[in-house]
Formats: structure tokens, C-alpha cells, sequence
């Protein structure tokens, strides 16, 4: 058992609720929460759009889609101990941003953070379970905006549990393969403002094999490759666009006894996580 505690400066300042701020920034939005957020947009994600993309009238930032891709419980230690499962999609990457996870971090927990700008008091979320959140979401706020918001992810995981009952798109299968095929069939479709896609296949690996077992490392290069064939896609696709990608885990893990893989603890393995963004300009039909 773990038991070492740590405090607050072993964790990254920037948390997950930041999340929904800074995506509802890019979309030209305002939240419709009773409260103003007590945690601001991602400004240096913000600031990059701004420089990349340009800003519209009131000082509107000039983007109009946003995917976010969302691969399970890959830390920030695995991303600097193993840079090499990396490399591809730093190419792709114009910005990096650390966070710390949501408390316990646990999947359903930090989901629900991300995506309603909220704490786990807040939001109701406070241990590894899969209630349909009742609080305001993103996915409220843009479907309100009559923006289209896809969500695309395997049958029972938190995604598909505690977001029910938008109105929005959902795109639920028993395959991850079948996911990801999806979203970027959704892509060439271009129809929506946001897409959202959660794989959580290094997350089940690293349970059974440990973070860093061979089946483990295999799942972590097949997410990698995933994010890869998003941003490729999205620069095909989406010419008429100015896009910012999101690679976003939930939170990171520790290798352990029994199971080999856990989260869920106070630690930096499990709190600390690093972000990735790809900013995708609309291609000048001038030229």
C-alpha cells in the first residue's frame, strides 16, 4: 500500500477544470453557470490561438472546431521516461501545458471535472462510480449555443455514463477500433464543433501488465498513433477550419502488487499530467 503523502507543491498549479473554460473560450462561448468559475481558461493556450488564428469581432477568437482526444491514465512520468512512444506526435504538437488531475484521480471523477469546469464537491463525483451528472456541463452549454457536439467512446465507460441525457451526438461501441474509425469518419463528415473521443485501452493494459509492460507500452503507441491520424485527418479535412486538437488524459498511474497498474492516490505518478495541443489554421483560399 501507498502511503506517502505530499503536499500541494508536488502537484502541477493548473487543474482540469480549466478545461471547459478554455474550450468554451475558443468556441466563442460563455458559460451559463449560476457562479462564475473559480478557475480560468488555459490563458497560454488562449494566447496561442489568438497568435495562430486571429481574433473576430469583440475580441472573439477566431476558431470554430475543437476535438478533443482523450487516452486514459497516461501520466506525465511515462511521457518523459519514454519519449520515444512521443516523438510522432510532438511534430504535430505547438504547445505542451502541465495539470494536475482532479482528487481522487479516478476516471468518472476527472471526466466530470474536465468537462463541467467544476470540483468533485461541486460536481458530485467523488469516487469511482458512474452517475449521470446533473450539473451544467460543456455539452449543455454548447448544445444551448446550437452548436453539434459529438461524443464518441466505448459502451459503459465514464464518458458514455455521466453525459447522458444531452442533446448531442453520441457514437457508443463495443470496439475502441470501431471508435476511432468513427471519429474520423465524423471528420470528412464535418458537421460538428466538437468532437470529443475517449480510448481507454492503456488504461485496461497497465491494470493487468503494470505501466509499463510490453502489452502496456504497445496500447500507449497505438494511442500516440491514434492522436497522429486525428491531426492528419483534421488537416485534410477541415481546411475551412481553424482548429485547436486536444490531446487530454485523465489522469496518470503507479505500478503496484495487486493489480500490477492503480491510480486513484495523492501522488505525482497519479496527479501529474501533460496536455498537448495542435493548432490547425484555415487554409487561405486567397492563395
Amino acid at each position: 500500500m501507498m502511503k506517502k503523502d505530499f503536499n500541494q507543491s508536488a502537484f502541477h498549479p493548473l487543474d482540469l477544470t480549466a478545461m471547459r473554460p478554455t474550450i468554451e473560450a475558443l468556441l466563442g462561448l460563455k458559460t451559463t453557470r449560476a457562479t462564475d468559475y473559480s478557475v480560468k481558461p488555459i490563458e497560454r493556450v488562449l494566447t496561442m490561438a489568438k497568435l495562430k488564428f486571429g481574433e473576430r469581432q469583440q475580441r472573439v477568437i477566431d476558431c470554430d472546431r475543437v476535438f478533443v482526444y482523450n487516452p486514459d491514465a497516461i501520466g506525465e512520468w511515462i511521457m518523459e521516461k519514454h519519449p520515444e512512444h512521443f516523438r510522432e506526435a510532438m511534430t504535430r504538437t505547438d504547445l505542451t501545458e502541465n495539470l494536475s488531475a482532479a482528487y481522487p484521480p479516478v476516471t468518472p471523477v476527472c471526466f466530470a471535472s474536465m468537462y463541467s469546469g467544476m470540483t468533485p464537491a461541486e460536481h458530485g463525483i467523488q469516487k469511482y462510480e458512474k452517475p449521470v451528472l446533473k450539473v451544467n456541463t460543456l455539452f449543455d452549454d454548447l448544445a444551448a449555443a446550437g452548436k453539434k457536439v459529438a461524443i464518441v467512446c466505448t459502451a459503459g465507460d465514464s464518458i458514455a455514463e455521466i453525459f447522458k441525457e444531452r442533446d448531442i451526438d453520441y457514437y457508443i461501441y463495443e470496439d475502441r477500433h470501431l471508435c476511432n474509425l468513427k471519429a474520423l469518419e465524423l471528420i470528412e463528415e464535418d458537421l460538428h464543433d466538437l468532437i470529443v473521443l475517449y480510448n481507454g485501452n492503456y488504461d485496461w493494459a497497465m491494470h493487468r501488465f503494470g505501466p509499463e509492460g510490453r502489452r502496456s507500452m504497445k496500447e500507449l503507441s497505438e494511442n500516440m498513433e491514434t492522436f497522429c491520424k486525428i491531426h492528419d485527418a483534421i488537416e485534410k479535412h477541415w481546411k475551412n477550419h481553424n482548429t485547436v486538437l486536444f490531446f487530454s488524459p485523465d489522469h496518470g498511474c503507479h505500478r503496484s502488487l495487486l493489480p500490477p497498474g492503480k491510480h486513484g492516490a495523492r501522488i505525482p505518478k497519479d496527479m501529474n499530467i501533460r496536455h498537448l495541443y495542435s493548432f490547425l489554421c484555415r487554409e487561405d483560399i486567397e492563395n
